[in-house]
């Protein structure tokens, strides 16, 4: 086993083969010590991410070491999942000529197959399903399709899987099952975990499920090639309105939207600890900036509020309410009077509330004194773009109701704040996969002023500047990815990794940008710049 860093809140433990994968992730799932909040198998590499406040960069290393020793002879089974499929996918036949076989010969052998669940990865509820008996090697489609339909069931490389929502992708589409691999609301939502036993049974319509099996042997899972998926999720919620069973008593009419703006969604501090499940931290990317407004109206840190990109933001005022807009330099009003930013605001009940489109930086947020009380999915309120996962961006005609405040709002002169750059200067930390590019590239990385590209989203933001040189060419196996990950695709121009990131990717990742600088990126715009800095 070699242990890489991940940056300094994680490290990469990449083993041999995919056996050595399932088993590493048992014995290290089986006792994982505080501080340590999510394990993310792949195809040759387990993520450990960590809070370096509760536990030691050094104290996970040590204990990694110590699960690979102690790593048992059988890798735990989960429960058999019986998928119903049918076989109708528009790639069946000419997949079948390719591999030299008839249709009917794929369908037996892909049905009768135990298939194992490797590892998920993307986005929610996409498994990467593995067999022994499944000898073949499936080349993905040369021009991935834009559209794959839900519940469409493709091969790529020796991998099988199934799409859970409606996504671009590059597999090769054999079938179509209508089990629901993807439910937050469910108290389990991901139809197939890892290690999961699954079974696809032709033309069944129901979805059964088995306790778990003794103990396979160590080689009963291997790995057959490297494979993508284009993406996972739930369907997107359709309304702001909680349901009445989530607010019973304290909701109450906050603003109604009349302008969304550039784009706005409903963030707070996302999800953290499901990236096992393919699920994305997510969340507002101004950390800092969310934390204030809401302090600032005396709400708790955690509750959600408007992300607005680029601004250009109206709503009117259902009743009395108080908010606070941090983030970037804009124009505030109320009624057509300016009002101060980073400070508490009264808007009485018919006024409208309006802000402008920035003038520095990219994102303003706006707090609701008591938060704004979207449906919950997994645990938060925030709108992960990728997955399609939480509440809708905000729309014209939207109501943004409010609960409960934690507290009284502060008593504050005036609160501190500076306005967002031009040069954006980041830390960086070290990179699992730096060993991959030119030592010219590293130094290219921290000596360049990169430029934001217009490719910027909550997923990542694109840079140009100079090619970084890599040494060794080809795919990278899928592995965990981390917020701030700098990724390098074969163009050679860096890639950050936001907070609605994959959470795998198989792109090297050069360096990853620190926790505490991240934040600064929500601000940058295109033609901003970017320094990097080593840590």
């Amino acid at each position: 086993m070699t242990l890489r860093p991940m940056g300094e809140r994680a490290v990469l433990a990449e083993v041999d083969d995919l056996p050595d994968v399932l088993a590493l992730h048992a014995a290290l799932a089986a006792d994982p010590p505080p501080g340590v909040d999510d394990l993310v198998p792949a195809a040759r590499t387990v993520l450990v991410a960590f809070d370096p406040r509760r536990i030691s960069h050094d104290a996970v290393r040590a204990w990694v070491h110590a699960a690979s020793r102690t790593t048992p002879d059988a890798t735990p089974s989960g429960p058999l999942v019986e998928v119903p499929l049918r076989y109708d996918g528009a790639d069946l036949t000419s997949t079948a000529a390719s591999l030299g076989i008839r249709v009917d010969e794929l369908i037996t052998r892909h049905s009768a197959a135990p298939w194992t669940v490797a590892f998920t990865g993307f986005a929610p509820g996409f498994a990467y399903l593995v067999s022994d008996d499944w000898p073949f090697d499936v080349p993905r489609l040369t021009q991935p399709r834009t559209r794959v339909p839900a519940g469409a069931v493709g091969l790529a490389g020796g991998f099988s899987g199934a799409y859970p929502r409606e996504t671009p992708g590059g597999w090769r589409l054999i079938g179509t099952t209508d089990a629901v691999l993807f439910d937050p609301d469910a108290a389990d939502p991901v139809l197939l975990p890892p290690r999961a036993r699954v079974r696809f049974v032709p033309e069944r319509s129901r979805v059964a499920t088995a306790p778990p099996a003794p103990p396979a042997p160590p080689d009963s899972v291997t790995s057959g090639g490297a494979g993508t998926s284009g993406g996972a999720g739930a369907a997107v919620s359709s309304s702001l309105r909680p349901s009445s069973s989530l607010h019973p008593a304290s909701a109450a009419p906050g603003l109604r939207v009349l302008d969304p703006g550039g784009f706005t969604t409903v963030q707070d501090l996302g999800r953290p600890h499901l990236a096992a499940l393919g699920v994305a931290r997510s969340g507002a990317l101004d950390r800092a900036a969310l934390h204030i407004a809401n302090r600032l109206v005396g709400n708790d840190e955690a509750d959600a509020g408007l992300e607005i990109a680029l601004g250009g933001f109206r709503a009117r005022a259902e009743s009395d309410v108080w908010v606070c807009v941090t983030g970037a330099l804009t124009d505030l009003r109320v009624d057509g009077r300016a009002r101060d930013l980073y400070a508490p605001v009264r808007v009485p009940a018919g006024a409208e509330l309006s802000i402008a489109p920035a003038r520095a930086g990219l994102r303003s947020y706006l707090a609701l004194r008591g938060g704004i009380l979207a449906p919950l999915a997994l645990g938060s309120r925030a709108s992960d773009v990728l997955a399609g996962l939480g509440p809708a961006p905000v729309r014209a005609g939207d109501v943004l109701d409010a609960g409960a405040p934690a507290s009284a709002i502060p008593v504050l002169d005036c609160f501190p704040w500076s306005v967002p750059p031009g040069l954006i200067e980041v830390g960086i930390a070290a990179g699992p996969r730096a060993d991959w590019f030119a030592p010219g590239a590293r130094e290219t990385l921290v000596d360049t002023e990169w430029e934001v590209s217009t490719h910027a989203d909550r997923v990542g933001i694109r840079l140009n500047g100079p090619e970084l040189e890599r040494l060794r060419p080809g795919e990278l196996q899928s592995e965990g990815m981390r917020p701030g990950a700098i990724q390098v695709p074969p163009h050679g121009q860096p890639v950050v990794l936001l907070a609605d990131g994959p959470v795998t990717g198989g792109y090297p990742v050069i360096a990853v940008v620190t926790d505490a600088t991240l934040d600064a990126l929500a601000q940058a715009r295109p033609g901003d710049r970017v320094r990097f800095r080593r840590v």
